[in-house]
C-alpha cells in the first residue's frame, strides 16, 4: 500500500476507541484505507473534495462503518500535522 499523504500525529476519541474495541476490528486497517485514498462511505461530492484536498493540501475525511453498525470518521488536518478518529456525535 502506498500512502498518499502523511497522517501526522494520530489521535482517537474515547468513544471511537471503545466502539473499535467492542467490534473487535483493527483501527490500523481503517487508517491504511484512509491513507490509500479509500474514503469509505462518502458521497461523490465529498470524494471529489478529497481528491482536490489531496492536490491542494486541504482537510481529508473518510467515513466507515464497523461490523457492529457504528459509523466513525477519520479526519486528517490540512497541514497533515494530525489525524483524528472519532464518532460523528463527538465532532
Amino acid at each position: 500500500m502506498k500512502a498518499l499523504f502523511p497522517l501526522g500525529q494520530v489521535v482517537a476519541t474515547p468513544g471511537a476507541l471503545a466502539e473499535m474495541e467492542a467490534s473487535g476490528e483493527s483501527l490500523f486497517s481503517y487508517l491504511q484505507r484512509h491513507l490509500s485514498g479509500d474514503w469509505g462511505e462518502i458521497d461523490a461530492h465529498d470524494r471529489r473534495e478529497n481528491e482536490l484536498s489531496l492536490r491542494e493540501g486541504f482537510r481529508l475525511m473518510s467515513v466507515y462503518t464497523l461490523s457492529n453498525g457504528i459509523r466513525f470518521w477519520i479526519i486528517t488536518e490540512a497541514d497533515r500535522s494530525s489525524t483524528c478518529v472519532l464518532l460523528p456525535e463527538e465532532y
